[in-house]
């Protein structure tokens, strides 16, 4: 396979999961066809099949490149802070970015999450376990007299914070709604 053929077969990839989060939050899962999806993207169906066997599996894959993200984005934000404190800014910082670029995305999850398949919709949240555990760990590091009960809670709590960006219409600067989650977040680990 060449380089080129590859670059292209990721771009065609990535069009087809966002015409597919788009359309689904628009929609809704089972009112968005396949055509639909192939038609938003600028590909045939012929070209969606060679990516996807199906619907679900466009579905299953939005959420996955969804969640390695967060992972690779949390792994980072680890790796370059040196306190828990510090590590646990990062870590908002990083899932208030991701939030904000995705909020579509995060809509879709929150609607659409129970039409995944068993198998798949259980790897999804393996991977989000993960994800939420790194944090966990982190959280714990900065206030080890926490019982992990009010960690998980604080936890789960500053990612459905952070995640309603994607339930309103956002206004003001950019820089104005980071400062301002960014401040509500860090409260919740006070």
């Amino acid at each position: 396979m060449n380089t080129a053929r590859t670059a292209r077969g990721q771009r065609t990839r990535s069009l087809l999961l966002d015409a597919t989060a788009e359309l689904v939050a628009a929609r809704g899962f089972h009112a968005v066809g396949i055509a639909d999806i192939g038609a938003a993207a600028g590909v045939t169906g012929a070209a969606i099949y060679r990516h996807f066997e199906n619907k679900e599996a466009l579905l299953v894959a939005v959420f996955e490149s969804v969640v390695g993200d967060l992972l690779v984005g949390a792994r980072a934000a680890i790796a370059c802070s040196d306190t828990p404190s510090a590590t646990l800014g990062a870590l908002i910082n990083t899932h208030i970015e991701f939030a904000l670029a995705n909020r579509t995305v995060i809509k879709v999850y929150d609607q659409e999450a129970h039409n995944l398949p068993p198998a798949e919709r259980a790897r999804v949240r393996r991977q989000q376990r993960a994800y939420a555990n790194l944090w966990i760990d982190v959280a714990r590091a900065a206030h080890p007299d926490w019982s992990t009960s009010d960690i998980a809670t604080t936890v789960h709590g500053a990612f459905g914070l952070i995640n309603s960006v994607a339930d309103y219409r956002l206004t003001g600067a950019a820089t104005d709604q980071r400062a301002r989650l960014r401040a509500v977040a860090m409260r919740a680990f006070d």
